[in-house]
């Protein structure tokens, strides 16, 4: 979703890396609804609902694969945050580039072990593999954060089409800021498209995909850190 551009400035790098994290999101909440028993490993809000669903007894709703990936979500926002806490709000560090790493790495060895393991027979796997994925969705959620980027979280839409209908002309606004927060939301929408279709391949592809462009944001990132 973004092309390197040595000339780019900082703000429209830190978008365009931005964006492509938000795609890759989709891509991770489409295979792990689909793929694992109804767990969103990026997409909160999701999780809650369905953790609620569950909780009041609603057939065919999990409870505990939601439960673990909500908190591990919160668990990696917390390492992250902490790892954050030195660098400047607003600029890509050091710290950003290892925690975006992480998550890289993160997501290329669950894929490694979905290869090795199916989640659909062995249960345990399938439930490690929601949760770490959770646990570095909630590392990138936090250093995107610290990034700062209007309208475009990485991880959920919902503030960001609200903010397009409320502020878009049509509701007397200035519609200044329409483009990212389409983008952000065909973003979602294009990559958790892109998850669905590598279901039909195997589990472990989509994870796979997110590990690649995670990894490639990483290198993006760190190579114009010296802009901010």
């Amino acid at each position: 979703m973004f092309v390197y551009n040595p000339f780019m400035t900082a703000a429209r790098m830190h978008l365009a890396l931005m964006l492509t994290l938000t795609f890759s999101t989709g891509i991770v909440d489409a295979v792990g609804y689909l793929g694992y028993d109804k767990v969103f490993t990026g997409n909160m809000t999701g999780n809650v609902v369905i953790l609620g669903m569950g909780l009041a007894g609603a057939p065919g709703i999990p409870v505990l694969r939601p439960a673990l990936a909500f908190f591990a979500f919160l668990i990696g926002a917390v390492i992250a945050g902490r790892i954050l806490v030195p660098a400047p709000k607003g600029a890509w560090t050091g710290r950003t580039t290892g925690v975006m790493a992480a998550v890289a790495i993160g997501c290329l060895a669950l894929t490694g072990l979905v290869m090795a393991e199916d989640p659909a027979e062995n249960h345990l796997v399938g439930t490690l593999t929601t949760s770490v994925l959770a646990l570095v969705m909630g590392m990138q959620a936090a250093a995107a954060r610290k990034i700062g980027v209007a309208d475009v979280t990485t991880v959920v839409v919902t503030s960001t089409m609200v903010g397009l209908a409320s502020e878009s002309r049509l509701a007397g606004g200035s519609g200044d800021k329409w483009p990212r927060r389409l983008l952000a939301v065909l973003g979602i929408l294009t990559g958790a498209s892109v998850g669905a279709l590598t279901l039909q391949v195997n589990l472990w592809l989509g994870v796979l995909v997110t590990a690649i462009i995670i990894g490639a944001v990483t290198i993006v990132g760190h190579r114009s850190r010296h802009r901010d």
